[in-house]
């Protein structure tokens, strides 16, 4: 049995939240927890309001007991980007991209 959390539209690029999610991906929950705690990225925050959300998922909705669940999946899909324009010298304009993502994290309950 799987519970998953979704959060869709998060201004951080998915670049950047990819190397974070690498961190957690098939770990004990609390571990995971732990790991994001003391990342100093913000992508860590975002992670672990996701993966807070997705334990209470498992709790809640799933009958899983907090002690097995593991973080079987975490993936990280882009978003729309908005495109901005920056006023450059001569009359010319650099196109700047801000990428948003979206954050998905399945957690599993492993016996062990």
């Amino acid at each position: 049995m799987e519970a998953k959390a979704v959060a869709r539209y998060v201004r951080i690029a998915p670049r950047k939240v990819r190397q974070v999610a690498d961190e957690i991906r098939g770990k004990h929950v609390d571990e995971a927890i732990n790991i994001l705690q003391f990342t100093p990225r913000s992508a860590a925050s975002v992670l672990l309001k996701v993966l807070n959300s997705a334990i209470a998922n498992a709790e809640n909705n799933h009958d899983m007991n907090r002690g097995n669940l593991v973080v079987s999946k975490a993936y990280i899909d882009q978003g729309p980007t908005m495109k901005r324009y920056r006023a450059r010298a001569q009359g010319r304009a650099a196109a700047i991209r801000k990428r948003t993502s979206h954050i998905t994290i399945i957690v599993e309950e492993k016996e062990g």
